[in-house]
């Protein structure tokens, strides 16, 4: 049992899109990420997911609005809902997420920027 510096780890990785482990919780997965511009919509029908923001501004975008994320705070993505993440005017934004171990990056869509493993760090 050690304290982990989230300042520290985003330091260790500069790749967008491409989450990294940094701890598991009974079965659940504490993932670091970095993201520019926006990604892919996609659902996970069986797990929620949640996004904390610890740096920059988050746009989650679900069919019918987006919800803006600011610094410091916390959205909840229900399973099942449709939803696509995405920064604005190039910002960079740095994100703490929990979601269950068996949670697939892009939900069933296949992407080029869809992963299948996560580094843990």
């Amino acid at each position: 049992m050690n304290a982990i510096n989230l300042n520290k780890k985003l330091g260790i990785f500069r790749d967008q899109w491409h989450p990294h482990q940094i701890a598991v919780v009974d079965d659940m997965q504490i993932l670091l990420a970095k993201i520019k511009d926006e990604f892919v919509w996609h659902v996970h029908d069986r797990e929620d997911e949640l996004f904390q923001v610890l740096k920059g501004t988050l746009y989650m975008q679900f069919r019918n609005k987006t919800v803006e994320v600011n610094e410091g705070e916390i959205i909840v993505v229900p399973k099942g809902v449709e939803h696509c993440p995405s920064t604005r005017n190039g910002e960079e934004v740095h994100l703490l997420l929990f979601e269950k171990l068996s949670t697939a990056h892009t939900g069933n869509v296949e992407d080029t920027r869809t992963k299948t493993h996560y580094p843990k760090i």
